[in-house]
């Protein structure tokens, strides 16, 4: 535990065992086991208080750095919705004014060629034979009284 070995500890026990005398030797060995146990008890706490003060900086690390993500985000949130409304109000502003180039008057009149229309293809059609026509004489003026 300390680096102490076996025949180190049985060193001890003999002077403790000549010191403090067969009858006191078991009741200083349990006071001694008990002191040893609360030492281990007092350094297992310290150890979790330890580690849970890091663990807490480590929750305080990791808000700030999420905190600094939700920053930026919103930064660029702002500047999206920014640019959406510029380009909102230009948009809006191009649809009310009139074409400039529509007010402007033209001298000559421009003639655009339009492109002929395909003729559609003709479908060969069934004739029927027609009645001959009696021509119609016309109202002459002259017999006319």
């Amino acid at each position: 535990m300390f680096g102490i070995d076996f025949s180190e500890f049985l060193v001890i026990g003999v002077v403790a065992l000549i010191v403090l005398g067969p009858e006191r030797l078991p009741k200083v060995a349990r006071t001694v086991g008990h002191l040893l146990g609360r030492m281990q008890r007092y350094a297992s706490e310290v150890k979790d208080q330890v580690k849970r003060e890091m663990d807490a900086e480590d929750y305080k690390n990791l808000k700030s750095q999420f905190q600094e993500v939700k920053d930026a985000a919103s930064g660029m949130e702002n500047s999206i919705r920014k640019e959406a409304a510029q380009t909102e109000h230009h948009l809006m502003t191009a649809i009310d004014a009139p074409a400039a180039s529509s007010l402007e008057f033209v001298d000559e009149p421009t003639t655009h060629e339009t492109p002929a229309a395909p003729v559609p293809e003709q479908t060969p059609q069934l004739e029927l034979p027609l009645a001959p026509v009696e021509p119609v004489p016309k109202p002459n003026s002259d017999n006319v009284k």
